[in-house]
């Protein structure tokens, strides 16, 4: 998918509003730090769509950031309200930054570790003192 396809945001007169557009939306907005989405970078912990006070659809999301000190937390959370906001049927949207749990590597997708050049059990825990056997 291109740059272009993962900006377009869904024609609100043609499509009625679903759950999973929360998540195809949240996987536009990358890290600018990091190539990678949100979503495969593992900083969602939660999404969903409530029923709104004035009708519609109230979106809510709990997410974090690699780090709690990150130069770029209000802007990735901004871009996450507007594209949320840009949803059909969504009235309101809530986005709450926190830190725990802390996020690390272990969250990310096998997609965003390859894409990042990291073996597929990258962040595993290490194996048990003892369990290898050293061949000289």
């Amino acid at each position: 998918m291109t740059r272009m396809e993962d900006d377009k945001q869904p024609d609100s007169a043609s499509e009625p509003f679903r759950e999973e557009m929360i998540w195809k939306q949240l996987k536009t907005v990358r890290d600018p730090e990091i190539p990678v989405n949100i979503v495969d970078l593992g900083l969602i912990y939660a999404a969903a769509a409530l029923p709104a006070e004035n009708g519609g659809k109230r979106v809510e999301v709990r997410m974090t950031l690699t780090a709690p000190g990150c130069s770029m937390s209000d802007v990735i959370k901004a871009e996450v309200e507007r594209k949320l906001a840009a949803l059909p049927e969504v009235r309101e949207v809530k986005v709450e930054v926190v830190f725990d749990p802390p996020w690390d590597k272990s969250r990310m997708s096998e997609a965003a570790k390859l894409h990042l050049g990291f073996d597929s059990d990258f962040g595993a825990p290490a194996p048990p003192p003892g369990s290898f056997k050293i061949l000289r």
